[in-house]
């Protein structure tokens, strides 16, 4: 799994400057034609999180590494409710990557799977960007989550907020999958993400120090805005294991 923050072309050197610090990453060297995509690279450890320069006012997307084939993985996506926008082949005319869409309208790719180095490093980290929060109006909720448990494969856990739920977490895979239920009665799912954090609090000023501004607190979590105005937020959650410590 990878996590994309998807960046407006206004203030765009500066927003990957920001998620590399908040994230104590390196910018790898970029690529595409337009020089549009980068990862950003932890110090020890596979890689999970990408940076890419997007027309519009950006979001996040998350790319989905399958290990059989891409076609039958599209199929598969569009049997359980994806919609399938785009299809995009290598220089020998195979299939690379599968561009697709939840019912929700949520946009997820479907790429062929990379070899792992060493896996995610969590342990002795302060905080760890490890969750994608998918923010989903009333209308859409129940669908959403038929959707994602089917094209996954990964069990509904409850927890104990009823306006959210998650995918079971899988072992070795570096980030978690959260639905939250909005108050709003329709419009398109969208998503954030969360970090888990050691020390909340600490986290919360570093992040302001690096420009960040606090939009609010929740039960467990506070939101924040950064500089570019992209909300996501900081929980109390274990960076090591991923669980609720508060």
């Amino acid at each position: 799994m990878w996590v994309f923050l998807d960046l407006p072309e206004e203030g765009f050197a500066q927003a990957v400057e920001y998620w590399r610090a908040v994230t104590r990453t390196t910018v790898s060297p970029w690529r595409g034609d337009r020089r549009q995509f980068a990862t950003l690279l932890p110090a020890d450890g596979d890689p999970w999180v990408k940076v890419q320069r997007v027309g519009g006012p950006g979001g996040i997307h998350v790319d989905l590494d399958v290990d059989v084939p891409l076609d039958e993985a599209r199929d598969h996506a569009s049997s359980v409710g994806a919609e399938v926008l785009a299809e995009v082949l290598d220089d020998d005319g195979l299939l690379e990557v599968v561009v697709c869409r939840s019912p929700g309208g949520f946009r997820f790719c479907l790429t062929d799977g990379s070899p792992s180095r060493g896996g995610q490093v969590r342990v002795g980290q302060p905080s760890l960007l490890d969750q994608v929060c998918l923010d989903v109006p009333h209308d859409r909720y129940a669908d959403e989550l038929r959707f994602w448990s089917a094209l996954t494969g990964w069990e509904v856990q409850h927890v104990d907020s009823p306006e959210f739920e998650r995918l079971q977490a899988q072992p070795g895979l570096p980030l978690r999958f959260l639905l939250q239920r909005l108050d709003e009665a329709a419009g398109a799912v969208r998503g954030h993400v969360d970090l888990a954090c050691a020390d909340r609090a600490a986290e919360v000023a570093r992040h302001a120090v690096l420009g960040a501004t606090q939009v609010g607190p929740g039960d467990g979590w506070v939101v924040l805005q950064d500089p570019g105005g992209r909300r996501y937020c900081c929980t109390e959650r274990n960076p090591e294991t991923g669980v609720v410590t508060g």
